[in-house]
């Protein structure tokens, strides 16, 4: 079946399944092997070197060794670059893991110097400010992009919604800033169902597999969506480097495509009761979600996004406030990570922000909130349990 004619929703249950008719299996099979029997040396040999090279998997041609390709993860890939309307997708053990891979393969073509636009995810945002890989990073507003780029630019790295005060970004107006140099946008927020940034001028799609699109907390996974280009030369580094997604999470994300938009959706309805609830309440400073009112003037949600998604933000004003409310909740779990049917509540600053510089980091009083799949009114009532306490 042709899913690109599809709808969305049909495209999240049917991609990456063209073969199950074939192998007569109507669930995908999870190949688990980390290695395959060689044909003979030299169709061997032929597959090592173009699998290690970035190029895809032949039909018909042996996988190798895991470490190259891995035919449950290349459903997940191709599944995931449907939903995105990318040429290819290439997946990874983690989301850090995928952001690595993307930077080497700026610094190994001799133009290692980043453009970014915080705030970003905390591990992002400590990665380029370390120049662990051999980058640097000039970090930039996003109206002075243009103004940051140097001749050895070799991308430009965004993140819309932004973690964790969910701040947008206008993609088309930078990408035009940034002319003829690549942008890399992290859509973990958003996912493909509210967002799909190559239609707005980016060349690179990146997401924790781990949130959204799992969807369950138990999947470790990133992957990046982009053109067949881009994709051949980010696969060397994933090979080299060994940071290929494990089958059993290449199938785990894979089915959780499946229920993504209803997801979403779901939970970006139940977000939209809870934001409304805590921008009412007077013990709230401030809440941080695209869909109340004054928090998107350039009219990003219905144009550039279609929802402001299911995460939020809270400010109560100092730490201690915070600190006690992370602390005392009961049905919303105090953990890191986000995207899953159970609502999570965490501490930006004192968390994945920690590496942040002081200048760049969240406020002490903000709290960052995944709204789950739970009635809107249980959430808001251990909120409201909490903030009494």
């Amino acid at each position: 079946m042709n899913t690109e004619a599809l709808g969305l929703d049909s495209r999240a249950v049917h991609a990456g399944r063209a073969d199950l008719t074939g192998l007569g299996v109507h669930v995908p099979p999870i190949d688990l092997s980390s290695t395959y029997p060689l044909p003979d040396v030299e169709a061997g040999g032929e597959a090592y070197e173009q699998m290690a090279s970035g190029q895809a998997r032949g039909e018909g041609q042996t996988p190798v060794y895991q470490r190259l390709w891995s035919p449950t993860v290349a459903r997940f890939e191709e599944a995931l670059a449907a939903l995105e309307g990318a040429e290819a997708g290439v997946a990874f053990a983690s989301g850090m893991a995928a952001l690595s891979a993307t930077l080497l393969a700026c610094v190994s073509a001799g133009a290692p110097h980043v453009v970014a636009v915080r705030p970003l995810y905390g591990g992002s945002d400590h990665l380029l400010a370390t120049g662990l890989l051999g980058t640097r990073v000039t970090w930039a507003d996003a109206d002075h992009v243009a103004d940051a780029i140097e001749e050895d630019t070799g991308l430009v790295v965004v993140e819309t919604p932004a973690n964790p005060t969910l701040d947008l970004v206008d993609l088309r107006a930078l990408c035009e800033q940034a002319g003829d140099v690549p942008v890399l946008v992290d859509n973990t927020f958003a996912t493909p169902v509210l967002q799909r940034p190559l239609e707005h001028g980016a060349s690179l799609v990146l997401h924790s597999v781990t949130k959204f699109l799992a969807g369950h907390g138990d999947v470790l996974g990133g992957v990046v969506a982009t053109s067949a280009a881009w994709a051949g030369r980010i696969r060397p580094v994933r090979a080299v480097t060994g940071a290929i997604m494990h089958p059993l999470s290449g199938y785990l994300a894979h089915r959780g495509l499946q229920t993504l938009p209803v997801r979403v959706r779901a939970q970006q309805e139940g977000a939209q009761v809870v934001a409304g609830w805590l921008t009412a309440h007077t013990d709230v400073a401030r809440v941080y979600y695209p869909g109340t009112e004054g928090a998107d003037p350039a009219g990003l949600v219905g144009t550039q996004m279609t929802g402001p998604g299911a995460v939020l933000a809270f400010d109560l004003g100092s730490y201690d406030r915070a600190r006690r409310v992370a602390e005392g909740v009961r049905m919303i779990t105090h953990a890191v990570s986000l995207g899953g049917v159970d609502s999570l509540v965490q501490h930006p600053a004192a968390l994945t922000h920690r590496p942040v510089a002081e200048e760049a980091r969240p406020g002490a009083g903000i709290l960052r909130l995944s709204v789950g799949l739970e009635a809107p009114e249980d959430i808001v009532a251990d909120l409201e349990r909490a903030l009494q306490a």
